[in-house]
């Protein structure tokens, strides 16, 4: 069960629907689901009261939240999802900080041209931006966890990141200066997002109010399909140890 903050929307309901998708071909077998978080279309509580439990020394379900690093209020809502099921259920950890998040930066910042890979050896050879900050929501714990995946994309570039929160504009500023003091010509923002969260409408606020360019969200990406494939494998061995 994929876990998707927010209310169902349009563009949020087919990220969720591709990646489930997708989760599913990653891992045969079981089925993938997506509950949403807010609102009575599709949410989260509806869709686990809709399940059964197939075998008695199972759950029913394994939730995953959809979600690029850990998120105090995102996670507690699952838990009180999972909490209130009336079928056995556990919650996983969020999809990142994940190496194969990085991977999936690199290959939206290939697409919107800031960054040019060559995907056989997966390492960039020119890059239209020589500087890049990594977007992403949430406080400083969230720029901390971000960091991470900031530290794996730079040495797939081979280029300095940094990274900064959307709900901080001055930290945003920030690290576009520290980039371009560093000797950066160009800036490019890559989102640390998957596409339904709220955040994703400063994106190109805060890009343009640096001068810079930015890619999409991580969206249906593969590399996130097989992160939840993980996630749930990880979730449902410590609930058959306990």
């Amino acid at each position: 069960m994929l876990a998707v903050p927010g209310p169902a929307r349009q563009a949020g309901t087919e990220i969720a629907a591709e990646l489930a998708r997708l989760v599913e071909i990653e891992h045969t077998g079981q089925p993938a689901h997506v509950g949403h978080l807010e609102g009575p279309e599709a949410s989260l509580h509806a869709v686990l009261a809709g399940l059964r439990q197939e075998r008695p020394d199972e759950p029913a379900a394994v939730v995953v939240p959809l979600s690029t690093g850990p998120d105090p209020a995102l996670d507690a809502a699952v838990r009180d999802a999972v909490a209130a099921a009336p079928v056995p259920a556990v919650a996983a950890e969020p999809l990142g900080p994940h190496p194969l998040i990085a991977e999936a930066l690199h290959d939206r910042l290939a697409d919107a041209g800031l960054a040019r890979a060559d995907r056989i050896r997966m390492m960039t050879m020119v890059t239209a931006a020589s500087g890049f900050i990594v977007a992403t929501p949430g406080d400083a714990v969230a720029v901390r966890q971000a960091e991470v995946t900031s530290v794996l994309l730079a040495s797939r570039l081979a280029a300095p990141v940094f990274t900064a929160s959307l709900n901080d504009e001055a930290s945003f500023r920030a690290a576009a200066e520290q980039l371009r003091v560093s000797g950066a010509a160009s800036v490019a923002v890559a989102p640390h997002l998957i596409g339904p969260e709220p955040e994703w409408h400063r994106v190109a606020a805060a890009a343009a109010s640096i001068g810079a360019g930015y890619s999409a969200p991580l969206g249906p990406h593969p590399a996130l399909a097989r992160v939840a494939a993980l996630r749930y494998v990880e979730a449902l061995s410590r609930a058959l140890a306990d």
